[in-house]
């Protein structure tokens, strides 16, 4: 799989096989969220259910710092830690359900990537972790990839839909932190 933009455009990490299971996000949809986002420089992005790493180092070669991975299967691991050495700037890695993580980090983040497997059924548990414990900035943003056939809540507490985009049976929704005081 390769890197599809930023100073580490081209580059090819690996992802595992045989029947180590894990979904790399498209290509096409990689591209196309990252286009949507733009220059990252200056803003943090966490990346739940890592899986290769492909999405932390999409958005560190596009300039995010400090970048975060969470991924809790174990075999994957040391894959993720190999991938996420390309970057120049250190991705810090953790070896935890993505559900725990959020219940325990401290960290705020101005964007947040959450990819689970397609017949994950926590999504909207998801959401109201991340907007009851404040854990993205205000003005930040949730991307959330999930598959049609399973739409998730348009608003979840300071969360607000803003964007969608569809890719195949793939969806990305945008969710937006809305200020508490704001209409």
């Amino acid at each position: 799989m390769r890197i599809t933009g930023g100073y580490l455009r081209g580059r090819t990490i690996s992802v595992p096989k045989g029947n180590l299971e894990i979904r790399p996000a498209m290509d096409r949809m990689r591209e196309s969220v990252f286009a949507v986002l733009g220059d990252l420089t200056g803003r943090s992005f966490l990346d739940l259910f890592s899986g290769s790493g492909i999405l932390a180092l999409e958005a560190a070669s596009r300039g995010a710092f400090p970048v975060e991975c969470v991924e809790k299967d174990r075999e994957k691991f040391p894959l993720l830690l190999r991938n996420v050495a390309l970057s120049e700037r250190r991705i810090a890695c953790h070896r935890i359900a993505a559900e725990l993580y959020l219940k325990r980090t401290k960290d705020r983040f101005s964007v947040i990537f959450l990819d689970p497997p397609f017949p994950y059924g926590h999504r909207a548990e998801l959401l109201t972790t991340i907007s009851d414990r404040g854990i993205l900035d205000p003005g930040g943003l949730v991307l959330l990839h999930y598959p049609e056939e399973d739409e998730p809540p348009d608003r979840c507490g300071s969360l607000e839909t803003t964007d969608e985009r569809k890719y195949g049976r793939s969806r990305v929704r945008f969710y937006t932190r809305r200020d508490e005081n704001a209409p």
